[in-house]
Parts: structure tokens; C-alpha cells; sequence
């Protein structure tokens, strides 16, 4: 009788019987040679060496099994490999046409991508990618049978075949090592680009279990503001925080297009150096509105400690967010908000998306109906990409031709770049709309301040969207505009001296401003307060009380 290694039943020619290992290392031969070529095209441009080709060609091969080999273990090989195989594809597809890398902060972009977002990003194309270079393999793997053994002779034949994958890989890199580290060093994102490493590594960091454990941190547990603040006319600030928006395409950093006409027509003060957190919402909306920044940042820590909505609302300001976008990613969880829809203005929706100008709708009301100090929070849908097309009434579309596909490389860039003017250009007719507002309503002495999120690449170096590590991003993803409006009164009462603030306007800012800036509006005193982090401190006759710099744990 044959034993259990060997025994099989027969049947037909095209269900063949496998081992597990045979099948993990088709599988990585089919990555390396089919689903690996945007890893191929930066590695051929960074060196012509053929001995670095060949040992980075070797080492891949043998990491990526070693890698599916700790994830394919007997009976659930084929199921694996095959999930493996449609990921694969579906990553491919986006690496190719957007050239996006695969990192921890990727991934959990794409985890948390709300079904609008999801439903842009799917056409035709895709999904025939994804059939033919995923469904279709995956297929064939699970038509394959693998062999039964015992539990001993599994573990020992896999454990063997975990050892010589492993061993392989550092003996191929060691053949060309000087060659190999030197182009990884150089180029950076090519170790985001090997698929599927790239995104098994980022699965497994976004699993770990986070750092910081226990109750939610306080930060600003002592602020206060002074009687004066109480007595005194009450303010409001709007912070809008556009989403997508570069600062080289905005009309008031000098741009060769006039994108920002009704801004430019209300004389607000315009920071033309401004560096966001991250270069992706899930990143930097967390980031800067916490007390650590970009400075000190801490994914754990920021995502374990309250916000500046948090210590605004225990100072005594009524805080209120408004999202036209994804979500406040944790950010509002502990303050009133509210998720604009057609319930607000039906006529500004349509297919599951909401122009920005719904943000507008009813505003006029809830400002006069907070009491005191106030801090509205506007979160933009704005310039979120691929459908750029999509971000702007018709009235809107001033550059022609238009990219009218989520597929950006198939377009021109100067398509692409049109179609995301047109919605620079909707933004600033908002926020034009929004000042007006403003300065007609009398209950508050208002301000508007509005900072995107994060940039854009539309195209340069190969690349589109947003989201590259933040190490090696483009500064497309990561200068952004901000500006400033503020009323006669508010300027007077709070003593801003305009010459003052333009000057101040043109030195270098970041996210890491927004916290103590925010706070200094509404004159609270905290310990988590920086005045040399308020941009509004040195251009103001009675300053905030200064503190020394919280110590970030």
C-alpha cells in the first residue's frame, strides 16, 4: 500500500497533484516575471548592471516565496495563494496606472476607503486586469491538488523549504551587495514596489497591536481662558480643511492660472510656504490637529490622545464639525458633528457625492445659534482625486480639455491638470461664498482660516494621487495652500496688525502650527500651548500667556 506522502487517486490531466512548495514557487516566478513590472522599470533606470539585475531578480524570487511560505501551510496553500494572486493583480493595476506604493500608511488608506471613494476607483479596465492577471491564475491554482502528509513530514519538509527560501535570498543579495544596497539606499521607493511583499509587510505592521494601551491621553487638561476672553465680543473661526489641494496650483502662490480669483478679490492673507503632516488624509488629519505634529509624530500616540477640537471644547468654545469628505478620522469623535447629504440641499448631490457648497447650506443658522465663542470645523471634499471632473459644477469648467476618466494615465497631463484647475477653482469660489457669509452675519467677530490637507502629483516623476511615504514623497504631495481671512472686528478686537501678518505669511509654516494658532484665537491658556507655533502671536498686541513647551511623552 502506498503511504501518505505518495498516494494519490487519479484524475483528469488538468487537476495535476502538487506539492504545496511547487505551487508557492510557480506563484512566485508568475509575481516576479508578470506582477513586478513597475519594481523592473525603476530597478532598469536606476542601473544597467546585469549582475545586480540578475541577484535582485534571484533574491525576489526567494523572499516572496519565503514570505507566502509562512503564509501557505498545507491544506490552506491553494485558498492563499490564490487571494494572493487577485490582491496581486488588483495592487498591479493601481501601481501602474498611479504609481502608488505600498506601505503600512497605504494600506490603511485602502482599509479605510468609504464605498463613493471605492466606486470611482472601479471601471471596466480594471476589472478585466484583474481577471486576467489574477482571477484566471488563482483559478488554475485551485484546480491544482496538493499531496497529504503526515504532520511530521510536513513540518519538516516546509520548515526545510523556509530555510532554503530564506537562504537563498541573502545568498543572492550577497553576490551583488555593494550593487544592491547602494540602489536601494538611492531609491527608496523601490522597496514599496515589490509585489506581494510590499503589501504583506504593510498587513502585518498595520496589525500590530498599537504601542500606546489604556485610556484615551488628555492633553490640555488645564486650559482655561481669562475672564477678558469671556467678557468680551464673541468669535468665531471657520477652519476649513480642503482636501487634495496643492500649493503650486494655487493662484495666490504666484500660479500662471488664476485659480483663486475670489480670494485674491478679498484681500486675505496667504501663506505661501506651508508643509502638510502626511501626504494622505488618513495621516494628516489626526496629525494636525494633535499636539505632537509632524514634530514629534507618533501614529499610536496621535490616535491615543485627544485633538485640539477636544481642548477647544474644554476651554469653554463651542465646537462643531461639518464633513463633506470620508470622516473626521477620529479627530471630532468627542465634539458635536454633523455628515452633509441631500437631507442638506439635495439639488448640490448626486451619485453618493455632494459639492462643497453644501457645506454652506443652513451655516448662516447654526453660527447664530452658538452663544459664545465658537470654532466650526469644514471638512472639503475638494480636489480628491482620480474623478476631478467630477468635483465641480459645469459653471466651473474653465480649462478645456478635461480628463473625464479615473484611469489618469490614459489622459494627457495637461487633460489631467484642467480637469483639477476646474475644481481648484470651485474651492475658491466657495470659500468666497463662505467669507460673504461671514461678514454678513452680525452675531460673531469671525475668521476664516483654510489649509488642505495634503497635495497632489498630477503626472511629475511618473506619478498621480497622494499617499507616497512621507520620506520619499514629492513636494507636490506635501506644500499646500492656507489662508487667512479675518473681519475689521475681529482684527481690532484681537489686536492683529494686517502689515504684520502679511509679513509673517511669507516665512515657512506647517500643520504644526494649527494647534497653538486655533488656541491663540480664542485666547486659551494651557500648558499645551507654543506661542513660537502661533502664526498669529508675534503680529498681536496682547498675547496669549506663554507656556514652556509640553512635553511629548
Amino acid at each position: 500500500m502506498a503511504s501518505a506522502l505518495t498516494q494519490t487517486r487519479p484524475g483528469p490531466w488538468w487537476r495535476p497533484w502538487l506539492s504545496a512548495e511547487a505551487l508557492i514557487l510557480a506563484v512566485s516566478g508568475y509575481c516576479l516575471l508578470v506582477l513586478n513590472g513597475p519594481f523592473w522599470d525603476g530597478v532598469r533606470a536606476a542601473t544597467d548592471s546585469s549582475r545586480v539585475l540578475l541577484s535582485l531578480g534571484v533574491a525576489v524570487f526567494a523572499l516572496n516565496a519565503f514570505l507566502l511560505g509562512l503564509l501557505s501551510w498545507g491544506r490552506v496553500a491553494r485558498p492563499v495563494l490564490a487571494v494572493v494572486l487577485v490582491v496581486s493583480a488588483l495592487a498591479h493595476w493601481y501601481m501602474t496606472r498611479y504609481a502608488v506604493v505600498f506601505d503600512a500608511e497605504m494600506i490603511r488608506n485602502v482599509l479605510h476607503t468609504d464605498v463613493a471613494e471605492s466606486r470611482e476607483l472601479i471601471s471596466l479596465r480594471m476589472l478585466l486586469h484583474v481577471l486576467l492577471l489574477g482571477v484566471l491564475p488563482a483559478a488554475l491554482v485551485l484546480l491544482a491538488r496538493t499531496r497529504k502528509r503526515t504532520f511530521g513530514r510536513g513540518l519538516l519538509v516546509h520548515g526545510g523549504f523556509l530555510a532554503a527560501t530564506l537562504l537563498l535570498t541573502v545568498t543572492a543579495v550577497l553576490a551583488s551587495s555593494q550593487g544592491v544596497f547602494s540602489l536601494m539606499r538611492a531609491h527608496k521607493a523601490l522597496r514599496y514596489q515589490i509585489t506581494p511583499g510590499n503589501y504583506l509587510v504593510g498587513l502585518v505592521n498595520v496589525a500590530k497591536p498599537s504601542k500606546k494601551s489604556g485610556p484615551l491621553r488628555v492633553v490640555g487638561a488645564d486650559a482655561v481662558r481669562p475672564p477678558a476672553a469671556k467678557a468680551r465680543a464673541p468669535r468665531l473661526l471657520v477652519l476649513v480643511v480642503g482636501e487634495t489641494v496643492r500649493a503650486g496650483n494655487w493662484g495666490l502662490n504666484g500660479y500662471a492660472r488664476r485659480t483663486t480669483p475670489e480670494l485674491a478679490a478679498r484681500g486675505v492673507v496667504n501663506f505661501t510656504d506651508v508643509r502638510a503632516c502626511g501626504t494622505s488624509t488618513e495621516v494628516s488629519l489626526p496629525c494636525m490637529f494633535s499636539v505632537q505634529g509632524r514634530e514629534h509624530y507618533d501614529r499610536d500616540a496621535i490616535r491615543g490622545s485627544e485633538s485640539l477640537l477636544d481642548v477647544a471644547a474644554r476651554a469653554g468654545v463651542g465646537v462643531l464639525w461639518r464633513d463633506n469628505q470620508s470622516g473626521c478620522k477620529g479627530v471630532c469623535a468627542r465634539v458635536p458633528s454633523h455628515t452633509m447629504g441631500p437631507q442638506d440641499a439635495a439639488t448640490l448631490c448626486a451619485a453618493g457625492r455632494c459639492f462643497d457648497e453644501i457645506l454652506l447650506a443652513g451655516l448662516a443658522e447654526k453660527i447664530a445659534a452658538q452663544p459664545g465663542d465658537a470654532l466650526i470645523v469644514l471638512h472639503m471634499l475638494g480636489n480628491h482625486g482620480p474623478n476631478y471632473f467630477e468635483r465641480y459644477p459645469p459653471a466651473f469648467e474653465r480649462w478645456t480639455p478635461v480628463c473625464r476618466t479615473a484611469e489618469l494615465s490614459r489622459c494627457t497631463q495637461a487633460e489631467v491638470v484642467n480637469a483639477y484647475d476646474n475644481a481648484v477653482l470651485y474651492s475658491d469660489a466657495v470659500l468666497g461664498r463662505l467669507i460673504d457669509l461671514l461678514k454678513n452675519q452680525r452675531s460673531h467677530d469671525a475668521a476664516m482660516l483654510y489649509v488642505s490637507d495634503h497635495g497632489e502629483s498630477l503626472g511629475e516623476y511618473g506619478l498621480f494621487l497622494h499617499g507616497a511615504p512621507y520620506s520619499i514623497a514629492p513636494r507636490q504631495q506635501l506644500d499646500v495652500p492656507m489662508v487667512l481671512w479675518l473681519s475689521p472686528q475681529f482684527a481690532a478686537d484681537a489686536g492683529l496688525d494686517e502689515t504684520c501678518l502679511r509679513a509673517a505669511a511669507r516665512k515657512p509654516a506647517s500643520h504644526d502650527n494649527l494647534f497653538s494658532t486655533v488656541l491663540g484665537v480664542f485666547d486659551v491658556r494651557t500648558k499645551a500651548y507654543r506661542r513660537d507655533r502661533d502664526l498669529l502671536a508675534g503680529c498681536r498686541t496682547q498675547p496669549v500667556a506663554a507656556a514652556d513647551p509640553p512635553r511629548i511623552p
